[in-house]
């Protein structure tokens, strides 16, 4: 029998069954019942025959490459290549998830993994320890900044890749990783046997980090002017951000900075639901679909943190969930949207699993609405002058120039490193196995900076977020994209060469604004 026509009624099936798989991703939409369903197109869809006409000509090629090409080549590896082709047609937003990076994959949803807890990244060769995460395995045993990871569970990690590395220390939650570590400024070694455990990372972060490591949501105490900056949408960032916001009102907050700069997106849900925490009525956002139903979700009046102003700071890259959050603050007149105009990424895509969850595509289905009912998404031959995107209120668009980008990026990086304590200061979930009766010393920090460019203000994927997936190039940053392979360092006349300190523009021109607020109130 010829292989194409074995192969032919799989692909039918595995084409043809795709939308029962469907996952929805927010909460139940209000259903706008004054519109009819839309044709989804004006042209006749094209007979069965056309059908099986086209997807013969696929199982035909996977054929004659199976059978013919000079070289064996995987089946499997021929159908994804295939389904990637495909994807690559729609938009840069839709792809295909194979078995192996759909892990990675939903750990980046979910902002959760089984691990330690620590960021890591390659410098001059070496596994070096950027930061640990906060009530961590790793955090509690005193791994610090700066620290080199030599030994992961007895394996060397001279010239290991941070994926694999990654790969090394993540693991089910109960079980134990060894680390053998050389703390910066010493030379012996020290062993650390830690308990894996759900590591949760945070999306809610404040201007600085107190003494005990918890943010700190006031950039100016006295004028009571919170700040809190959102790196990504996750299932958790609303209660995140609501105990934050919970804080501050209780110390009697007066204005509010929420920075989403740099914010990629995220969740559908998670947008609605920060969105609800600051207004109390009317509509938030809606989505319209070719082959979907018009779907709308509104506020609801319980729990909304209102009285006092607010100013949403945006960039270039602020996308998706971004730009839902802060198109609905400036619709309802909630908050001022001060900055750069956003990345224009108005799209909703779907989830669907394939082959019982192993696989999946990522899909397009439908686009964004602000409240207002004008577009965000910015398609590829939109121009300038186009409606798209989030652009700040009038007399407030105040763009960065390439290095003042930078160094916000590189200020907001060493702001988000937990400093580097002594050794005995903070209290210690594993002890060291060697040298446990050495008196503890501190360390000083690599000095690093983030490199970056105008293109994507992204790192070439070598620094990790253990568990957290790759950097995708050409989109927006994520929030875990924070580092790079080959750092430049500061050192000697080059560091002496930095004498001002960096300021950041948008953010003083938001603070100055809330506080003409504050004082009018």
């Amino acid at each position: 029998m010829n292989c194409s026509k074995s192969l032919l009624p799989l692909i039918l099936t595995g084409l043809l069954f795709l939308p029962s798989t469907l996952r929805a991703e927010a909460p139940p939409a209000t259903k706008l019942a004054d519109k009819k369903a839309e044709t989804p197109s004006s042209q006749a869809p094209p007979a069965k025959e056309d059908y099986y006409e086209l997807y013969k000509i696929l199982a035909d090629s996977v054929d004659q490459v199976d059978r013919n090409y000079v070289k064996e080549v995987d089946r499997r590896e021929l159908i994804e290549a295939a389904i990637r082709g495909m994807m690559t047609k729609l938009d840069p937003y839709s792809t295909y998830i194979s078995p192996d990076e759909i892990s990675q994959f939903r750990t980046s949803v979910d902002n959760e993994f089984g691990g330690i807890g620590i960021h890591v990244s390659i410098d001059d060769g070496d596994l070096k320890v950027l930061s640990p995460i906060y009530g961590t395995p790793a955090y509690k045993a005193g791994i610090q900044s700066g620290d080199r990871i030599v030994e992961i569970n007895g394996k060397s990690t001279d010239g290991i890749d941070p994926d694999e590395a990654v790969r090394w220390m993540k693991g089910a939650d109960g079980s134990n990783v060894t680390l053998t570590v050389i703390h910066s400024g010493q030379k012996k070694q020290e062993k650390y046997t830690l308990t894996r455990e759900r590591v949760h990372v945070e999306t809610v972060l404040g201007d600085r980090r107190k003494s005990d490591d918890t943010w700190d949501f006031f950039f100016d105490s006295d004028a009571k002017i919170g700040y809190i900056r959102i790196t990504s949408f996750s299932q958790d960032t609303a209660k995140e951000l609501r105990a934050a916001l919970s804080n501050l009102k209780s110390h009697g907050v007066r204005g509010l900075v929420m920075d989403l700069r740099f914010n990629p997106g995220g969740l559908l849900r998670s947008a609605i639901e920060v969105s609800n925490l600051f207004i109390s009525h009317g509509r938030i956002v809606s989505t319209k679909g070719r082959n979907s139903p018009e779907r709308a979700w509104d506020a609801h009046t319980e729990g909304a943190f209102e009285g006092f102003p607010m100013v949403v700071l945006v960039n270039h890259y602020s996308a998706s969930a971004s730009e839902i959050v802060s198109a609905c603050l400036q619709d309802h007149k909630r908050a001022a949207v001060m900055g750069e105009r956003t990345w224009g990424k108005g799209s909703v895509q779907n989830i669907i699993d394939l082959e019982n969850g192993r696989s999946a595509l990522k899909l397009t289905t439908a686009a964004y609405q602000r409240p207002s009912g004008k577009n965000i998404h910015r398609f590829p031959d939109s121009k300038a002058t186009d409606e798209w995107g989030v652009m700040p209120d009038l007399g407030f668009e105040l763009a960065l120039n390439d290095r003042e980008t930078r160094d916000l990026l590189s200020n907001r990086r060493s702001r988000d490193i937990i400093p580097v304590h002594s050794l005995g200061d903070k209290p210690s979930a594993a002890t060291p196995a060697s040298h446990p009766s050495e008196p503890k010393q501190s360390h000083a920090l690599p000095k690093t900076l983030l490199n970056g460019n105008e293109a994507t203000l992204v790192a070439d994927a070598t620094a990790k977020t253990e568990g957290v997936g790759k950097a995708v190039k050409d989109k927006p940053p994520t929030g875990s994209e924070t580092g790079t392979k080959g750092t430049a360092k500061v050192s000697g006349d080059s560091a002496t060469a930095i004498k001002k300190p960096f300021v950041d523009r948008q953010l003083e021109m938001a603070v100055r604004y809330l506080k003409e607020k504050a004082g009018k109130q």
